[in-house]
């Protein structure tokens, strides 16, 4: 459950190192007139490996939902159901918490 942030993170430091980039490709002074070819190929470099490392990470996150992962549910929500004898999950109570078997709520 920690791919989501770690994406969304990720996500954050590359737009951050983007927007910094730009910045300082407008700060360029006249007298390196080569100056903006090479930072267009740096910044075309480093969108194409932001993408591939983006593109990673989606499919580790995607292979996980598909094994079936139980959500995690909040505090005082319904965690389990009665089938008969047996009780089935319906969710995984957060750090600390726990799924009550007479209340089937997270306490």
């Amino acid at each position: 459950m920690e791919s989501p942030a770690a994406l969304r993170a990720l996500l954050c430091v590359g737009l951050l190192s983007a927007l910094c980039c730009g910045q300082a490709s407008q700060q360029v002074s006249s007298e390196d007139p080569g100056g903006d070819n090479s930072d267009l190929a740096a910044e075309r470099d480093f969108i194409e490996a932001m993408e591939n490392l983006l593109g990673r990470m989606h499919d580790r996150v995607s292979s996980t939902e598909k094994r079936g992962t139980i959500p995690l549910c909040g505090m005082g929500d319904r965690c389990a159901m009665k089938f008969g004898p047996r009780i089935g999950k319906l969710c995984d109570c957060g750090r600390g918490a726990n799924c009550n078997s007479y209340l089937l709520k997270c306490i």
